[in-house]
């Protein structure tokens, strides 16, 4: 009579057992990098600035599901307009805006 081997001798089976093990700790630290509250992208609205005061400044903005980005040129803002107001800052830091008639 002949006895079937059995499967707890092959060696194969604890490295199988090894590569699930650490592909649950992967999705397991996936899943708490997605969740950090430290994450900028985790919130609906998030302004991020890159390098700010440098030639290669870029502004990223997410609004919901959107992201647009705004990126430094050697250009000085320039546009059209009038003159709506005074704004001055009393001694304690706050700003009065005086509009002008």
């Amino acid at each position: 009579m002949r006895f079937p081997e059995p499967e707890d001798d092959d060696p194969i089976l604890s490295v199988v057992n090894l590569i699930d093990l650490f592909l649950v700790v992967i999705g397991i630290l996936m899943i708490v990098i997605l969740q950090n509250p430290l994450n900028p992208f985790a919130a609906q609205n998030v302004t991020v600035v890159e390098n700010p005061g440098t030639d290669e400044m870029r502004i990223t903005v997410k609004e919901g599901q959107e992201l647009r980005r705004y990126e430094a040129s050697e250009g000085i803002g320039e546009g059209q307009g009038i003159r709506a107001g005074i704004t001055y800052r009393l001694d304690d830091g706050r700003m009065i805006y005086v509009p002008e008639d």
